[in-house]
């Protein structure tokens, strides 16, 4: 991928300072969002690094990652599978819950979105430490599917958002090793 283009879709992150709370570095993705060009590539690209591994579905991690994978699906020729926090789906689902730093969070899909032979795409902006791509990836295997792969808009390569996904290929468009 192209320096300049890497470059153009950082400039259009707006970092903002003690959000949401005093420490944290908040990566503002609305900018870019708001630029229909650096979108259009920005999703063609994510989706371009799995556009030979036969992607019957993209999973999209609530919410932003919704902005992304509706996309990114349609331009694999792929289903779309949305992730959300529990109780926000309206059919029967299957849960898994997760560790964060305190405490716990419970991620749902419905209990028919994927199947023996589907071959996943996780899709979301951000991958952070990591908890809850690891969570969706365990979810979908749940299911049935096989993970192909990860694609982020954004990696934190300061955190250990890599480790917790573990042999699952990641792409990542854009990282901040700070």
């Amino acid at each position: 991928m192209a320096s300049d283009f890497v470059g153009r879709l950082r400039a259009a992150i707006r970092d903002v300072p003690d959000y949401p709370k005093p420490g944290i570095v908040f990566r503002d993705i609305t900018p870019l969002l708001g630029d229909a060009v650096l979108f259009r590539r920005a999703c063609e690209a994510m989706a371009d690094a799995f556009r030979s591994y036969g992607v019957t579905h993209v999973i999209a991690i609530e919410s932003r990652g919704f902005i992304f994978g509706g996309v990114i699906a349609e331009r694999l020729g792929a289903g779309f599978v949305p992730v959300r926090k529990v109780g926000r789906l309206p059919y029967k689902t299957e849960r898994v819950e997760y560790a964060l730093e305190y405490g716990s969070d419970v991620l749902e899909m419905h209990i028919d979105a994927l199947g023996a032979g589907s071959r996943a795409l996780v899709v979301d902006d951000l991958l952070a430490t990591g908890g809850t791509a690891a969570a969706t990836i365990s979810l979908a295997r749940q299911m049935g599917a096989d993970v192909i792969g990860c694609s982020f808009l954004i990696r934190l390569g300061f955190l250990s958002g890599l480790q917790k996904i573990g042999d699952v290929r990641t792409e990542s468009l854009i990282v901040f090793e700070d």
